[in-house]
């Protein structure tokens, strides 16, 4: 595949960002996180990769369309350290009960080294987050890595004072 010399330059525009987006995490981290990317990146070659920063964390969903909700898994790095996201987790079979977290939609897996990533359990949620994605990956190509906007949040508007 070819790659133009616009969208080289664009592409290694999108690395520096996603570097100095993650720059404020401590080194261990940083490293955690660029090691499950790749990991990530193997693993779903076919998938974008949705670049989010937030005040406290940088997350990359690995999604089939450019929205994040569709992700079938994404990856987060913060001062608590990189953990791996699914969505649509309470529909997943985790029979070892290795899902942390409460939230409607999204599980999470606390990563403690790369080698997480290869234990029985969390490839079988993968395979399962993968096979009920509501959208399927492409079975080849290769996916966009695209900066997201950080949605505005709307603030409440102050009560008036009786």
């Amino acid at each position: 595949m070819k790659v133009s010399k616009e969208g080289a330059t664009k592409s290694r525009s999108a690395e520096l960002q996603i570097k100095s987006f993650v720059a404020k995490y401590e080194p261990k981290h940083r490293a955690l996180f660029h090691s499950v990317r790749k990991a990530m990146r193997k693993r779903f070659p076919s998938a974008n990769e949705l670049v989010y920063d937030y005040p406290s964390s940088c997350v990359i969903g690995y999604s089939p369309t450019e929205r994040g909700l569709e992700a079938v898994v994404a990856i987060s790095t913060g001062a608590d350290g990189v953990r791996l996201i699914f969505n649509q987790a309470p529909a997943l079979p985790d029979p070892k009960k290795i899902l942390l977290g409460s939230a409607k939609l999204t599980r999470y897996i606390q990563i403690e080294s790369s080698r997480t990533l290869i234990r029985p359990e969390v490839q079988a949620l993968l395979e399962a987050a993968h096979d009920r994605a509501k959208t399927s990956l492409s079975p080849g190509g290769r996916g966009e890595l695209i900066i997201k906007q950080k949605s505005a949040r709307r603030q409440s508007k102050p009560k008036p004072k009786r």
